[in-house]
């Protein structure tokens, strides 16, 4: 979806980018990353119609090579704060032309704030909120490589969220909720397999999808 902003709040967050100072390889740092601010310039300029409308007419009667481009910035930002969020990482590279897996711990959070990577006009978000939280529920994790493995999970059996399903069914903000993530108990699934854990050996997992639900 496509948004047109004023220039002062184009770049606006919901809650404040200037302080974030993401831990390197952590799930934050990757989010922060991703809706970072580019610069368009030279070959990526951005063609600009009302400059080219202004400059030569209606477009109609314009030559393609006479279209004006402008240096633009860009920012991708969360428009919409979904009940459920599903993280998916990267979890391979080019070599060559060889795909390898990367191994690499990525740390994640049992409680995640999505509020700096959200426009300030955010939708599904309660009026003066600076908050968007969720609270970690299920990681999946793949052990091997590119061409064999297998793929394991965690989940949290915990009490339903009242206010996941008010927002899910009735469209209702969810109001002030601790900032906690929420109580249970974690288990390891791996094929019939199933273990209680702790939250430790969950988060030292190697996450290839996370998923959250939303708290506030």
């Amino acid at each position: 979806e496509v948004l047109t902003e004023g220039p002062e709040m184009a770049f606006c967050t919901l809650g404040d980018r200037e302080d974030l100072n993401p831990e390197e390889g952590s799930i934050c740092q990757c989010l922060y990353q991703f809706t970072r601010n580019e610069k368009l310039t030279e070959s990526n300029k951005l063609l600009c119609d009302v400059c080219t409308e202004r400059h030569y007419g209606p477009k109609k009667n314009i030559k393609s090579e006479k279209y004006i481009y402008n240096n633009a910035k860009k920012q991708m930002l969360i428009s919409l704060a979904p009940p459920v969020l599903t993280l998916h990482l990267k979890r391979f590279q080019q070599a060559g032309f060889n795909l390898r897996k990367v191994n690499r711990h990525i740390k994640f959070p049992e409680v995640i704030d999505l509020a700096p990577f959200c426009t300030v006009k955010c939708k599904n978000v309660a009026e003066g909120s600076t908050k968007v939280l969720y609270s970690l529920y299920g990681v999946v994790e793949h052990s091997g490589t590119m061409r064999s493995g297998h793929y394991t999970a965690y989940a949290k059996m915990r009490s339903m969220n009242n206010h996941l399903s008010d927002l899910v069914l009735r469209g209702q903000f969810p109001q002030a909720v601790a900032n906690e993530p929420v109580k249970g108990q974690w288990f390891h699934i791996s094929d019939s397999h199933v273990q209680a854990v702790s939250a430790a050996k969950v988060l030292n997992s190697q996450a290839y999808l996370l998923f959250y639900e939303r708290l506030l």
